[in-house]
């Protein structure tokens, strides 16, 4: 029904930026809201970022807030995550999810559709 395709991960020094794109395609006309989650290895996915795609509201991991920035282009059916300041704890894959329900939501489950993730990498 919808299909995500995350790019723009890579390998950055701490204090570096990156900036991820999420574009979706198919029935894209059901997506009420995206999100950006990220899982480490061995922990669990981690909300961190989110924004509705009526109104642009937006909900930040507190983790990010005045790091990362959220925003998306619905003619381009794109979301970004400008990320600054980039730390080592920061190193993940992180992965676009979109809801047909929660214009915002910042928990896993408020979420039907994902993409299959791009690697993010902060050394030190």
């Amino acid at each position: 029904q919808v299909q995500l395709a995350e790019s723009g991960g890579g390998l950055v020094q701490a204090g570096g930026s990156l900036r991820l794109a999420c574009a979706a395609s198919g029935r894209t006309f059901s997506i009420f809201g995206m999100g950006w989650f990220r899982q480490a290895p061995g922990k669990e996915r981690e909300f961190v970022a989110a924004i509705s795609w009526i109104g642009s509201s937006t909900n930040y991991a507190d983790s990010v807030k005045g790091r990362f920035t959220i925003s998306r282009d619905n003619a381009k059916n794109t979301m970004y995550l400008q990320m600054n300041y980039l730390r080592p704890e920061d190193t993940a894959d992180y992965y676009c999810a979109a809801s047909r329900f929660s214009g915002s939501s910042y928990a896993v489950k408020g979420y039907e559709y994902w993409g299959q993730g791009t690697q993010v990498t902060v050394s030190s």
